[in-house]
């Protein structure tokens, strides 16, 4: 497995607050529905809410 970093920002409020998330993950796309699922659970936010900037590999 492959770690990642993945950056973005989710909506609170009338606020965009920046993310940062590192994890494992078979690919790239496994890692974003992972990060979009633990931020709706975490923090209550849609996923049309959250908006992924960057996914950098992790070597």
């Amino acid at each position: 497995m492959s770690e990642f970093e993945i950056q973005g920002k989710f909506k609170v409020g009338n606020v965009w607050q920046k993310f940062s998330k590192v994890l494992e993950s078979q690919n790239e796309k496994n890692a974003v529905e992972k990060v979009l699922s633990l931020l709706g659970s975490e923090q209550g936010v849609k996923r049309n809410f959250i908006k992924i900037d960057e996914v950098k590999p992790l070597d």
